[in-house]
Order: structure tokens, then sequence, then C-alpha cells
């Protein structure tokens, strides 16, 4: 059976909901006569300043008059369930994931909803027409969306979807709602690169300004990669570098802003420099790896470091691709007379192709160190490496197994260099 409404996980102290009466538990029904389905519609519908609302309590409905004055609601509601992926991608990363992880891992979730939340990347090939209806009404504006080629044929094989509709079809839907995009395309040499990069920009660019950017990223192969896919290598890193950085030119000239961003991994992989921080613009793709190492490294060039006292040396830890850059940073701290060291950490879990810091296993981390650890030390581990859980790496090790296992204490830390070295003093 299900049920009707949504739940309440939890009512902020002192909120309007909260002053009324709402507790934890009930479920809303519906807000000044709407009928509330998920987190969504409790959004858009309590976004007035007097609310009706319905809750159902231990079988019985409760009618609450809310008067805002102008505060949040104050209800967190639970999470909805994510529409499932209907596509089979040639480089879906959760069937390049070996068993035995987290269970959450192995959900291929494809929501709109989760797009608009969260910044999720859609294919827009699960879309109803209800769905579109309730997009426009909403305004759910950006969204996030997976393209990786406009021509059907190239992009269906891609998906390995033969019945997705023609992706310029939808995009030009969301258009004419005036609802904005920003769009990636996953590079697979030899298949949407060249010709078909070129005419797939053109193509998305001719829906400016509703499509507002592009990323380009290559394609993330772990060992366990069976659809014969190629990676991007030096070469081709420094091809699409240079093909990008012409057309970021023309939209520089014509319009004062790149519109096409590459990620951080091309120029990593070519072992080019990074361009001007102006080449990102206001940085529309940073939590897609667009614009994230330069970006630090400008932070980290710029930050104020006091020298300090420490009783015991600090480390911590990266993935290899980010390891020089992170080093960088940790001399300046030790010009400081900061005892602090970083090592990077191979992956072994996913092989040494996915080199990025997220995506290291418990397992790895534990390795890596061993040998350069000791008891008195200081560990500051990288949040990103839990971020889809509170304490818990990805192979289900947790922080207190690695304290355990290497005799350490341990610090969580944010991706920022200030993060770093307020870690840092933390333990002065």
């Amino acid at each position: 059976m299900i049920k009707r409404g949504v739940k309440v996980e939890s009512v902020l102290p002192k909120s309007p909901a909260h002053k009324v009466g709402i507790q934890a538990g009930d479920r809303i029904l519906s807000i000044n006569k709407h009928p509330i389905k998920d987190v969504l519609d409790l959004m858009f519908y309590a976004d007035e300043e007097f609310l009706k609302i319905i809750v159902e309590r231990d079988g019985k409905t409760i009618e609450f008059n809310v008067k805002k004055n102008n505060k949040p609601l104050g209800i967190v509601a639970e999470p909805f369930k994510v529409k499932r992926c209907v596509n089979k991608c040639l480089f879906c990363f959760v069937d390049q994931l070996p068993k035995g992880l987290r269970k959450s891992l192995y959900v291929k979730d494809e929501d709109y909803r989760a797009s608009f939340l969260y910044g999720n990347y859609i294919t827009l090939t699960n879309l109803t027409e209800k769905d579109y209806q309730r997009i426009k009404t909403m305004r759910l504006t950006p969204l996030y969306i997976s393209v990786h080629a406009t021509d059907p044929e190239i992009r269906n094989t891609l998906l390995g979807n033969y019945e997705a509709p023609p992706i310029m079809f939808e995009l030009k839907k969301l258009a004419k709602m005036k609802i904005k995009m920003h769009t990636q395309i996953v590079l697979c040499p030899g298949i949407n690169d060249g010709e078909v990069l070129e005419k797939t920009i053109i193509d998305l660019y001719k829906l400016y300004p509703y499509v507002s950017s592009i990323a380009v990223v290559p394609v993330g192969l772990t060992k366990y990669h069976k659809n014969g896919l190629k990676p991007v290598t030096k070469s081709k890193a420094e091809e699409v570098i240079t093909f990008i950085e012409k057309i970021q030119k023309r939209f520089k000239k014509k319009h004062g802003f790149s519109f096409v961003y590459l990620a951080d991994e091309f120029y990593i992989k070519s072992e080019k420099q990074f361009p001007p921080l102006s080449t990102y613009d206001d940085f529309p793709q940073i939590e897609n790896g667009v614009g994230m190492v330069p970006l630090f490294m400008n932070k980290a060039m710029n930050l104020s470091i006091p020298s300090v006292k420490l009783k015991r040396r600090v480390l911590t830890f990266t993935g290899t691709s980010f390891y020089p850059y992170l080093l960088q940073f940790i001399e300046k701290l030790r010009k400081k007379n900061i005892p602090i060291d970083v090592y990077p950490i191979k992956n072994n879990l996913f092989g040494e192709t996915v080199s990025v810091t997220g995506l290291l296993a418990g397992e790895d981390i534990i390795k890596g160190l061993a040998s350069y650890v000791e008891p008195e030390d200081l560990l500051l581990i990288p949040d990103v490496t839990m971020k889809d859980s509170e304490d818990m790496f990805i192979d289900d090790l947790t922080i207190g197994d690695i304290e355990r296992i290497l005799q350490v204490k341990s610090l969580k830390i944010g991706t920022e260099p200030a993060s770093l070295l307020k870690a840092v003093f933390k333990l002065t």
C-alpha cells in the first residue's frame, strides 16, 4: 500500500512549523489544498506566507494554520524514492564496480528532481509529459543534462538505449519552457570526439542562452570495464584542449564568457598548465571537476599562513592526479615550520586509471599509508572519500577502522585549502 503525503523527518526548533505543533512522523497531505507527493511539492507550495497544512498523525487528519513571518517553514522531509535509469551506457560507472561495496553505490538513478536539487546529471530518457509539465509549472531550473552527442545514432549507442528520443527534441522542449540547462559530454575517444564533438557543441549552442554551459569530461574506466572503450591518452587530451580552447576564444569574443569548459583531468593528463581562472567564468560546473584544481591552487596561493607549533606530525593523503598540486600547498605550510606530509594513494580497488581522491577505498588508504605512519601521528582525511556516508569509505571500512589499524588519531577535513589549515590549528 502506497502511503499518502510526505513524512516529516524532523522539525527545526522555533521554526513556524514547530510553533504550530507539527511533529516528526507526521505525514503532510496537502498545503493550501495542493496535494503533497514529495519534497518538491513541499518546497513549491510552502513558499506562501500563509499556509493551511493538513497532516496525518496516528490515522487522524489535523489542520494547521501557519504564518511564516518571512521565515523558512522548518520542515525536513523524508527523501523521495528516485527514478531508476533505463539506459545501459557503455561507460556506466556502476557497471564497472566490483562486488561487495556499499549497496547504495549500485543504484542507477535518473531523476529530474535530483538534477534540480543536487545537480545530478540526467539523460532525459525516462521523462513523461507529466514530468515535463511539472518542470514547467515549478520552474525547475537549472537542470543538469548528459548529452554526450547530439547525433541520435551515436548517442543511443553510447547510452545502450536505442529507443531514447532525440536529445535535441527534448532539449528544445525545455528551452521553450525557459529552463536553463548545464550539459555534459563524456568524451569517448573514437566515438564522440573530433567532428562529432564539434557538431554536438554547435547544436547545443543553437539553444543558448537556455543551454548555459557545456562541460567536456574524459570517460572514466576502471579495471573492470568490459566494453572496449579507449581511455583519454596524453595526446588525445592535448588534441581536445587545442580544439576547445579555440572555441572558448570565439565565445569569449562574442559573448564575454567561455560557454564550453574542460574537466581538469584533460590538463592533468596532458601535463599542460591550467588556463587563467577567468576561463571558468563563474565556475558553473565545478562539481563536475571543471576548474576545481586551478581554483584550489589560487586559493592556496593567496592564503595567509602564520607559523604554528605542533607537538606531533600531521599527515594527509590524496589521489595520484591531485598529488602534485596539493604537494605545492603542503610545501608552503612546511616553510612555516608546520610538520605536515602528504602521500599519493594508488587506487587498487578500481585500478590505477582511477586517480581521483573521492574514489579511494579504506583498504587502499591503509595499504598506502602503512609504511609511513607512526603511532603519534595525526591523520587528516579528505571528506570526499566519504561523501555518501558519515564516516564510511566506499568499501564499508570506517574512520574507526583506519584509526585502529594504523594506530593514529584522525580528523575529517574539507577540500578547501582553508579547511586543511583550520584543521592544523585545531591540533595546536
